[in-house]
């Protein structure tokens, strides 16, 4: 099906490009999102006429788009999740989630905005990016962690595993000392 851009679409066309695309995605996405016109003789005469309308309209979202970006981008979201002590998540954080957490600090995201490259498993800080308008994006940090403290301790720039190993390190340290001191008081009562 041949279509007529009203925008630019990511890996498709600019804004007033006629390209042809499948009829599932022209029906299904394209034409009820406002994205695109069939490419019909009265709708290319139409999209000429309002052509500049669009222009500035396209430009003045795109202006409000980077203000929010520029809000938005670098700023550090805690999500907490329960996880296995190895760090591994009971479930994943969904872009849904990374957009309740933006929107809980004040901002307005949407999760369709939000792109996740890869489902988010594991504790830890996780760069998402957050695209505002077909031109303009963000990227976002999600801290995800099992308490606000370790948040904390992640955000300072340890990670999980370093804390266990830590406090592996630690007991095992307190323990050869409690056996070093009870050897030491069986070498006095011997005498």
């Amino acid at each position: 099906m041949q279509v007529i851009l009203l925008e630019r679409v990511a890996k498709l066309g600019q804004m007033g490009e006629v390209v042809k695309v499948k009829d599932g995605y022209a029906r299904n996405f394209l034409l009820p999102q406002g994205k695109a016109l069939r490419a019909s003789e009265a709708n290319i005469k139409g999209f000429e006429a309002q052509k500049a309308q669009l222009e500035v309209r396209n430009l003045e979202t795109k202006k409000e788009a980077a203000a929010a970006a520029e809000k938005l981008d670098g700023q550090k979201f805690i999500v907490i999740r329960s996880a296995s002590d190895a760090g591994a998540l009971y479930g994943s954080v969904t872009p849904r989630d990374a957009a309740e957490a933006a929107t809980a600090a004040g901002f307005s995201v949407d999760r369709k905005q939000v792109v996740l490259i890869a489902p988010i498993k594991a504790l830890g800080m996780h760069d998402v990016r957050v695209v505002l308008h077909p031109e303009v994006s963000a990227t976002i940090t999600m801290n995800v962690a099992r308490s606000v403290e370790e948040a904390e301790l992640q955000a300072a720039g340890k990670s999980i595993q370093q804390l266990a190993a830590e406090a592996e390190a630690e007991a095992e340290f307190e323990i050869a000392e409690l056996f070093d001191d009870m050897g030491a008081a069986q070498d006095g009562e011997d005498l």
